[in-house]
């Protein structure tokens, strides 16, 4: 006899989740980091910056073209890369530090998938309603006037809201205003136009209907978090021995038998994941707080202390159950693994400006030709080819002298220069050949390799810098 009864689905379809609005002090705190952040974020490319003569006047810039890098007086060139490895150090130190510290806050207030997920939802309740009104919405069968003219509304404002987004990525690598006026003309690049119409796009799709999909099933750090956490972590929570047994309080004798908890629900209404605080630390929490600012707000209603729902560490929890008062809270902050991140963090920062400020303003890499390996001239002389590139970091133009050093034999001739002296333009690097000659029967001539040390100074400052390499003579 078959069974006739459907297979049951492994995959559960998404239930939309409409967060309802709430007050409290971490609200407002999200709504200062999201002010904050998207005004960094959109206004940053007009910031302008004096920096002279043939460069970018844009206070931070991409230039992908000259390979560099500009933040306000500071200039990276490329062979400088590892200022930036630096700071992706720092940041990956940070979220550590954070972590340990106070959980996910950073997925909480200051992600971007987080910003504009809360930005979205902040245009979404102004042309739809409060939570109850997008619900009813949602579940209307009917498609009629109404629900057309609404969502229309709400898709126009989430594009123009990415088209933003895109187009204020675009800056950070043109001189903006410019870039600006040739996207609005049609005489941008299409690199341009491809680049602001995927991020409108991506943006459109995470902040309006991935949202917590994102943070829960594409983003890695939800996996990885429990290893930076730990008992002592201050992370949101629920206190059980204070709420349950939960349900709504009357008048009633066993009133007193129940818990602070009225199961109201509204924890759960305000969470932007669409989890139950009260099942314990879930993998889903982004540690944004908006379940405490909802629950503090009923517990003030009902005439209750608040807390209910709080910042807490784990290592907390015999001593509140045994009513006695929690650890200070710096006592979970400062601890030997976030001193540790601190440590390193402040090492590394340091590390990064004390590197910043003693870089040379004058240099030089060499690379040696070696096809040939060396040229042996009429008059029996052994000459070796070297590609020297000169880095000016001057705003202005400078003449730098070459000179050999190594063994009182060798002499230096450049390619197309009458003498061993070459301009190079301001902020600038200059591809010079440089040929390094050993006369006839000397040591370096007749030998297999010798050392040889390539000069560069700067005939304005009297900076010197240097870059050794190999000779090789008839002995190769």
């Amino acid at each position: 006899m078959s069974d006739s009864s459907p297979t049951p689905s492994l995959y559960a379809a998404r239930e939309p989740i409409f967060p309802r609005r709430v007050s409290g002090k971490f609200r407002s705190l999200k709504w200062i980091i999201m002010a904050v952040t998207l005004g960094i974020y959109y206004l940053t490319p007009f910031l302008r910056w004096d920096r002279g003569p043939n460069l970018p006047d844009q206070a931070v810039l991409i230039d992908l073209a000259n390979r560099r890098f500009y933040f306000f007086w500071i200039e990276i060139w490329p062979h400088e890369f590892y200022f930036v490895a630096g700071l992706l150090i720092m940041a990956g130190l940070g979220l550590f530090l954070f972590t340990s510290a106070l959980g996910r806050v950073w997925c909480g207030y200051a992600c971007p998938q987080t910003v504009w997920t809360d930005l979205y939802i902040l245009v979404e309740r102004w042309i739809e309603g409060d939570r109850n009104a997008r619900l009813r919405l949602h579940r209307q069968k009917k498609l009629d006037l109404r629900k057309i003219r609404l969502r229309l509304t709400k898709w126009v404002a989430w594009l123009l809201i990415g088209l933003a987004t895109g187009g204020a990525w675009v800056f950070y690598f043109a001189d903006a205003p410019t870039l600006a006026v040739d996207l609005v003309t049609g005489q941008a690049h299409t690199v341009a136009y491809s680049t602001i119409a995927i991020l409108t796009f991506t943006t459109f799709l995470f902040g309006g209907f991935a949202r917590e999909q994102i943070c829960i099933y594409a983003c890695p750090w939800p996996r990885i978090q429990a290893a930076m956490m730990d008992e002592d972590t201050l992370t949101v929570g629920y206190r059980p021995w204070r709420g349950e047994p939960r349900g709504k309080h009357s008048k009633s004798a066993d009133v007193a038998q129940k818990g602070d908890c009225i199961d109201c629900m509204a924890c759960v209404n305000v969470c932007p994941v669409g989890i139950d605080i009260r099942d314990g630390q879930q993998m889903e929490c982004i540690t944004c707080a908006l379940c405490i600012d909802a629950c503090d707000d009923i517990m003030a209603k009902i005439g209750k202390p608040r807390g209910l729902i709080d910042y807490m560490a784990l290592s907390d929890e015999t001593r509140e159950k045994a009513g006695e008062k929690p650890k200070p809270v710096w006592s979970h902050i400062l601890r030997p693994r976030t001193v540790l991140y601190t440590a390193l963090w402040s090492l590394v920062g340091v590390a990064l400006v004390y590197a910043l400020f003693i870089r040379p303003e004058v240099d030089l890499t060499v690379a040696p030709v070696r096809n040939p390996t060396y040229v042996t001239l009429s008059d029996g002389s052994i000459r070796n080819t070297y590609d020297v590139q000169l880095r000016n970091k001057h705003g202005e133009a400078r003449s730098f002298a070459l000179s050999v050093s190594g063994d009182a034999a060798y002499r230096i001739a450049l390619e197309n220069e009458d003498d061993a002296t070459v301009d190079v333009p301001a902020d600038a690097a200059h591809l010079q050949r440089v040929y390094v000659i050993a006369p006839k029967g000397t040591k370096p001539a007749q030998g297999e390799a010798s050392d040889v040390r390539i000069w560069v100074e700067d005939q304005e400052s009297g900076e010197r810098a240097y870059k050794d390499s190999t000779f090789n003579g008839q002995g190769q």
